[in-house]
């Protein structure tokens, strides 16, 4: 939930004649996801974005479901993913359901030929490991380790990268991306206990707009199919733009933990908002600081929701034999917990210095070949 921002050429009021130095009207846009009801943007085209040369025969890209009903605890190595593709081509989904597809990428190509509009989804992208570029028709937000990149549905970007090590989290919302309402003011600015602020929020950079004609290629996902679109000019043609829907970054290393004199509950760690589901910053912070507090978490029963865990980086007292891109999925109905030993070892410690990203669901994720394919089948027993 980004706030109001304009970049590049405007005229000085909306929907009126808009002209280049040679007399041509400028072509408006207006960008919402909401339809009319919500937040838009109004980008200013050299071109009509409408120039459509053809459309390709659409191809199914729906996940599978491996498992009908789960409800046994796993563990999936997210590293196993194979490093390979374009942003696009490596990401492998390995976890959804009606509101949302978890994803994990490795992408080797530094850049790809062609554009990506995700028309289904608002998407989340965290990157774990690389740097590099997102290029959209707004400008350009470069990224780093910890970032989390916010695109609304239907924004065009290409992603650019630094090396061939790339690792991605993504997460794709079929609602809109949003912040907790309990840390908006009634007007929607972050208010003082949230535990981040405006300044985290990064805008993206303005590029020049690029007047090009020929044959560009758009990969558009809708509904589960994917379209390939050629367009007759480049889609980063726009000079300026206003608005409050835009795509931003803003990194896990800028979050403020709450912390307390007990174990604080899972909503003090929430970043994101979304219908149905919620994700998590867990990030180093100091321990409940009353005298006979109790670090590790308490048992708690997972009855309206499935936990997801995405381990970054760090030290988890709650866990034996972590690694990097370990994902844990705990589903609605059964109590979890520490591992045998973590609650005693926990006792003492005065700080953690782990990192990590949650997503709860309120609906059960279904498991894909893709993530049985990286699970550990003996998760399920480690607490014996």
């Amino acid at each position: 939930m980004p706030h109001y921002y304009t970049l590049g050429k405007i005229p000085n009021k909306r929907h009126i004649q808009f002209r280049d130095a040679e007399g041509k009207l400028y072509s408006e846009q207006l960008f919402s996801t909401e339809g009319f009801s919500s937040n838009y943007t109004l980008l200013y085209h050299i071109h009509p974005p409408t120039l459509i040369v053809d459309i390709a025969e659409p191809v199914d890209v729906s996940p599978k479901a491996a498992t009908k009903n789960n409800i046994t605890p796993r563990c999936l190595e997210g590293f196993n993913v194979k490093k390979e593709g374009n942003y696009l081509s490596a990401r492998k989904t390995i976890l959804f359901n009606n509101d949302c597809h978890i994803v994990l990428a490795a992408p080797t190509e530094l850049k790809a030929d062609f554009f990506y509009k995700n028309a289904d989804s608002d998407e989340v992208i965290f990157v774990h490991e690389g740097t590099g570029k997102v290029k959209t028709q707004y400008g350009s937000i470069p990224f780093e380790y910890g970032d989390y990149i916010v695109l609304p549905r239907g924004t065009i970007y290409q992603m650019e990268f630094d090396t061939a090590d790339n690792r991605l989290f993504i997460v794709e919302s079929h609602s809109p991306i949003t912040f907790p309402k309990r840390y908006l003011s009634k007007y929607g600015q972050l208010l003082e206990h949230a535990p981040f602020c405006e300044r985290d929020i990064i805008k993206p950079q303005f590029e020049e707009a690029i007047d090009q004609k020929g044959a560009f290629h758009i990969h558009v996902k809708k509904k589960n199919f994917m379209y390939d679109m050629t367009y007759a000019n480049h889609p980063f043609d726009v000079v300026g733009w206003d608005g409050c829907e835009y795509p931003y970054k803003t990194s896990i290393h800028n979050f403020e933990p709450i912390t307390g004199r007990v174990h604080q509950p899972p909503p003090v760690h929430q970043q994101f908002d979304a219908n149905n589901f919620v994700i998590c910053s867990f990030v180093p912070r100091l321990y409940d600081y009353h005298p006979q507090s109790i670090p590790a978490p308490y048992n708690h029963s997972n009855i309206d929701s499935d936990e997801l865990l995405y381990y970054v980086d760090g030290d988890f007292m709650s866990r034996k034999h972590v690694t990097r891109g370990m994902l844990t999925l705990h589903p609605a109905g059964i109590p979890h917990g520490p591992h045998p030993g973590a609650v005693e070892k926990s006792i003492g410690k005065t700080e953690t210095k782990e990192l990590a990203v949650m997503v709860d669901t309120f609906y059960p994720l279904h498991l894909t070949e893709e993530a049985l394919a990286i699970e550990d089948p003996s998760y399920k027993n480690s607490w014996l």
